[in-house]
């Protein structure tokens, strides 16, 4: 128990020494998250360290699904609906079946087998390709459309997965009746989701406490997989489905207090959770090598090269049909949704990274067959799965930036990016001469005294001062040294309480509830740094 507590310290120490490499040289953290799981595994002395599946299935998964669907826009995934559905179900099913059709005829492997090893690397992941791509300012909509895949396919890929072990373990498979029960699947899935969304933000409401509220927002995701998964389901659909609900009704059920801890508590769980898993998944290369000991090498890199070629070249065969043909079949879509440049599908087609949930459902497959048998080709089905995780993850990570330059996608991010301030700017504006309204209505109804009024127009002058006029530049520089001097002054006010402490003129208790409004005000002046956009 001590060796595995001192382990899990040691990963920890890992991840906050590679984050900080990471940010040092401008290079995305899961890749070298995962380079650094495959170094410390081979490290003398190191303890072996296992990535049990059902700790990625059914306690990492639904949390980061959950986290990922509460921050989308429910608006811009109905929007986007079309592409993500052709990417999350179509995309899938499309490379499942054309890896299972060239492992079968160019390797060999039964067509159950092959359709198992499809539905494994058919999924790209949706946390390594969102955090390289966030940082190249990619085009929102590119953004929305890969993260929607990324919590959609999975359901997709898992279905799929469990209908070709059902039918390796019981020897017959029916393709209707197994179309029908995935589209049974998804329908309860949704109406299974949004109900237990709208029961947490109830009891959340009802609680009014934020540690309770954030104890609740913890069990949800749980609560939305865990039980779909059990019946036979995916539990993915539920969780996203819990996720956007959440984030389309929470905003006036949740109070700010909850809110604000909320934000910090679920960054944290999300980046440790993220972390781990790139760290873990890149361990398990020791046991992979010891395995591959006694497997032809050659017979491992023939399949994995075969597999890795199917899923990016299957990738790019969906993409364009799915991005232009519809248009050029519906002129009504073509008009209301014009064809995007051929650098958009490109790019789109170029970000698939494989990730744990490949490795996790890998991993999970049984060692045995009913009669006793052992599992065919479960040990080159797993290194086939590491493989295609740890190229692509590397091979993208590392080539996405300068492939996003070279088609200048990122220059159309840029402007958008503008845009959108402008429009942030614009729309706080339009918000405070609604609470300037409000406050002359309210005054005009109840008796409120002078000194109360000067102190709320002050306050609302000051909100309005603090806004830019623009991006302008010239605005721009004032309103960046004013936050300058803001943060300055803060400063200078923490210490003066702190020595304040220190001389025994005031309690910690104060000195907490001062420092806290500090922080606030901090905070707040991040959230409103506007910082231009260079064009």
């Amino acid at each position: 128990m001590e060796a595995k507590f001192q382990t899990f310290l040691i990963l920890l120490a890992v991840l906050a020494g590679v984050a900080l490499a990471a940010r040092r040289f401008n290079v995305a953290p899961a890749i070298l998250l995962m380079l650094a799981g495959v170094g410390l595994a081979f490290v003398p002395g190191m303890p072996p360290v296992e990535l049990p599946p059902e700790l990625v299935l059914l306690m990492v998964l639904p949390p980061l699904i959950y986290s990922a669907s509460v921050a989308m826009s429910w608006r811009e995934f109905r929007n986007n609906l079309r592409p993500i559905v052709l990417l999350a179900v179509g995309a899938v099913i499309f490379t499942a079946a054309m890896v299972a059709a060239a492992t079968h005829y160019m390797i060999g492997l039964p067509w159950t087998v092959a359709f198992l090893l499809g539905a494994i690397v058919a999924p790209p992941d949706v946390v390594a390709p969102l955090a390289i791509a966030r940082r190249l300012n990619m085009p929102r909509r590119l953004l929305v459309i890969l993260e929607g895949e990324g919590l959609a396919n999975d359901a997709t890929a898992l279905i799929l997965y469990r209908f070709a072990l059902a039918a390796i373990m019981v020897g017959h498979f029916s393709l209707p009746l197994a179309a029908g029960e995935f589209l049974l699947i998804v329908a309860s899935e949704i109406a299974f989701g949004i109900g237990v969304g709208w029961l947490s933000l109830r009891f959340r409401k009802w609680s009014g406490d934020p540690q309770v509220e954030l104890t609740l927002s913890l069990i949800t995701p749980y609560v939305s997989y865990w039980l779909p998964e059990h019946v036979g389901g995916s539990g993915v659909i539920a969780t996203v489905a819990c996720g956007l609900y959440v984030s389309w009704n929470g905003p006036l059920l949740i109070s700010s207090a909850t809110r604000l801890q909320g934000i910090f508590f679920w960054d944290l769980v999300i980046y440790l959770i993220e972390g781990m898993l790139f760290l873990l998944t890149g361990f398990q290369m020791r046991a992979l090598y010891e395995k591959s000991k006694s497997f032809p090498l050659d017979d491992i890199l023939i399949a994995t090269a075969v597999v890795l070629v199917i899923v990016v070249i299957a990738r790019f065969a969906w993409l364009y049909p799915a991005t232009y043909l519809p248009r050029m079949l519906s002129k009504s879509l073509r008009k209301r949704d014009p064809s995007p440049p051929w650098q958009w599908p490109f790019v789109l087609a170029f970000t698939g990274v494989r990730g744990a949930v490949s490795l996790a459902a890998a991993l999970a497959l049984p060692f045995t067959l009913p009669d006793g048998e052992a599992f065919p080709y479960r040990d080159l089905i797993l290194f086939v799965a590491f493989g295609v995780i740890f190229v692509t993850l590397i091979g993208v990570g590392l080539t996405l930036p300068p492939v996003v330059r070279w088609l200048g996608v990122a220059e159309a991010g840029r402007h958008e990016h503008a845009a959108e301030h402008e429009a942030e700017i614009a729309a706080r504006r339009q918000a405070l001469d609604a609470a300037l309204e409000s406050l002359d209505a309210l005054t005009a109804q109840k008796e409120v005294s002078e000194e109360v009024m000067r102190l709320l127009r002050a306050r609302h002058d000051i909100r309005v001062n603090q806004l830019p006029d623009s991006l302008d530049p010239n605005h721009h520089d004032v309103s960046a040294a004013g936050t300058t001097l803001t943060r300055e002054l803060i400063a200078a006010e923490r210490k003066f309480i702190h020595d304040l402490l220190r001389e025994g003129q005031i309690t910690d208790e104060t000195r907490r509830r001062i420092e806290r409004d500090l922080d606030l005000e901090e905070a707040s002046l991040a959230n409103r740094e506007y910082r231009r956009m260079p064009l």
